[in-house]
């Protein structure tokens, strides 16, 4: 009888001990887990803001709701990189020689092979010439797969929710906006659902977005993080 009652204390005190344990070291590793699974959202995210400010800026300041749009975009859309050889020199500047003039000279030189005036404002050694290079090796590091943007990491395939705003100002300027955003409910599935439960209840208290994001259709903010 002493036997048994030895055996279930061991049992009882292994349980609790496993417990506590438990009760320590899992948020610990929810937190752990939490961090690297945030990191690998908020480089995607990032990475949606660099084709967004890109788009941007080549499509009359507007964005795009579209992730097959943005991606098209990346993969295809070259900018321009300006090549410079050579500077003017303060005697030049002086003389009434610009940029554009001297690019001017020089391109029409190589035209028709006639140097004269090359020689005469001393562009001999000026060039600037204009490559076009694609956005995708430009903007993003070497072996970016542009239609990874759409998913969320540890989302099981679900993807990033994106939307946009055109409005206008008092004054009636356009103001255009956007925001991206990854819930916690789709990229932390799989983990302790309390502590889940937790975080949200804690960023609705907040009145924050129970989630990661960058940028806002409410308010302009540049596309920044909810975590910077």
């Amino acid at each position: 009888m002493k036997a048994v009652i030895n055996s279930v204390l061991t049992i009882c005190a292994v349980a609790l001990i496993y417990i506590c344990y438990a009760s320590i070291m899992g948020p610990i590793n929810f937190k752990k887990e939490k961090a690297i699974r945030d990191k690998a959202v908020i480089a995607r995210l990032m990475d949606i803001r660099k084709a967004q400010q890109e788009y941007h800026m080549r499509n009359h300041g507007v964005y795009t709701a579209s992730f097959d749009t943005l991606i098209d975009f990346v993969q295809s859309q070259k900018i321009p990189l300006v090549k410079k050889i050579g500077i003017l020199s303060d005697s030049q500047l002086e003389n009434g020689l610009t940029e554009q003039k001297a690019v001017k000279i020089v391109n029409a030189a190589k035209k028709t092979h006639q140097y004269n005036d090359v020689k005469k404002w001393g562009l001999e050694n000026f060039s600037r010439d204009t490559m076009w290079i694609s956005i995708l090796d430009t903007v993003f590091p070497k072996g970016f797969v542009a239609d990874s943007m759409r998913y969320i990491p540890y989302g099981n395939g679900a993807k990033f929710e994106m939307n946009i705003k055109n409005d206008k100002t008092k004054s009636g300027a356009p103001v255009h906006l956007y925001e991206v955003k990854a819930p916690y409910d789709t990229y932390l599935n799989g983990l302790d659902k309390q502590e889940i439960a937790n975080i949200k209840d804690m960023q609705t208290k907040l009145g924050k977005y129970s989630g990661l994001m960058i940028g806002s259709i409410d308010s302009p903010n540049n596309g920044a993080g909810n975590w910077e």
